[in-house]
């Protein structure tokens, strides 16, 4: 088996990407990794740039036209908010926030970041870009040269009643 030495955790702090930051967590305690809790914040701009008459410079991010240091800063804390008492004495992390399209940039931070293990959602909160691109754990999985897990945050068929109710 591979050492893995850094693992990516993904979040738009869904009910699916808090149960695969426990599992990224736990991933990173047992074989002492890094572990790097990126988030992106969802911009419209992806779904309305053609008919935006705003100017968007050449090589711009794509969400470029709607993000700011003060957006950055708010998500960063979001982050801390969500997740730091969680890593309890665990502190081998790193908080990341990266704007433009998730499944770009979670496949560009993997990549320049020398991730072992992508671990993130199977659903997000956004269900427009499911239907308007495909999920993002859909896209990250198909451009992604490495692992990616995708973990399912609906209670499991032992934790229903026989109505399938939790």
């Amino acid at each position: 088996m591979k050492e893995c030495k850094n693992i990516l955790c993904c979040t738009d702090f869904s009910e699916d990407a808090n149960k695969g930051f426990l599992h990224a967590l736990d991933l990173a305690k047992k074989h002492n990794a890094r572990l790097h809790i990126l988030h992106i914040p969802h911009s419209f701009y992806t779904y309305c740039k053609h008919i935006v008459d705003e100017h968007v410079p050449e090589g711009a991010p794509s969400g470029e036209a709607f993000f700011s240091e003060e957006i950055a800063k708010k998500a960063e804390s979001s982050l801390r908010e969500e997740y730091e008492k969680r890593l309890g004495d665990f502190k081998n992390y790193s908080f990341v926030v990266e704007h433009g399209a998730p499944y770009v940039e979670i496949v560009r931070y993997a990549k320049k970041n020398e991730i072992d293990e992508i671990v993130m959602g199977a659903r997000g909160k956004h269900e427009l870009d499911r239907v308007e691109r495909g999920s993002t754990v859909d896209n990250v999985s198909k451009y992604s040269p490495f692992h990616v897990i995708a973990v399912n945050g609906r209670p499991s068929s032992k934790d229903t009643n026989s109505e399938g109710v939790s």
